[in-house]
């Protein structure tokens, strides 16, 4: 699949979100009627200041931060609730991404917050993870990195949280003897 291919099916899922009856959708429909102008202009103008705002304005980092959370939170949730299994790992896949970047901007951002446009970027890495094609950032990621780190330490992982949930019991107990 190729990157218009993409775009296609990211303009393809738009139209049909924008044709599905919803709050949202709602909400674009009385202000077409109010402005006559249509309600796919509105939506690209929305996401288009989204954009500008990730580049320029104060609080990117809490928009990009629910843009990367709010959507796959509602669809891992309905991941949950449906009968299939392999959305569950879908979003699952995508959350232990979110989790390792997560971890490693927090160690980073002193430095990541200096380059400019960082929050766009960062925003469409989080889309990119999130994106509804075979090749999305959170398969390739586990694929490539994640997994192989995992499956190269996991005995001395595991090893080392048994090793701290024991001492980690024993202090509780000894905590609740004494109190």
């Amino acid at each position: 699949m190729g990157l218009l291919d993409f775009f296609t099916k990211i303009k393809e899922r738009a139209e049909k979100f924008l044709n599905e009856k919803n709050v949202l959708t709602d909400f674009l429909s009385k202000i077409e009627e109010n402005t006559g102008i249509k309600k796919k202009v509105i939506a690209f103008g929305a996401v288009s200041l989204t954009g500008l705002y990730l580049v320029y304005g104060y609080g990117a980092s809490l928009l990009c931060n629910l843009i990367g959370f709010v959507y796959p939170a509602y669809y891992s949730v309905k991941a949950i609730e449906s009968e299939n299994k392999e959305d569950d790992t879908k979003w699952l896949t995508y959350w232990v991404v979110y989790g390792v970047f997560s971890l490693g901007e927090f160690f980073s951002d002193i430095f990541l917050y200096w380059f400019p446009f960082y929050y766009a970027f960062k925003c469409l890495f989080l889309l990119w993870c999130m994106a509804p094609v075979s090749w999305n950032g959170s398969q390739i990621l586990y694929r490539r990195v994640v997994r192989p780190v995992f499956l190269r330490h996991e005995a001395t992982v595991d090893n080392m949280v048994s090793d701290l949930s024991g001492k980690a019991m024993t202090a509780a107990e000894s905590v609740t003897r004494e109190g």
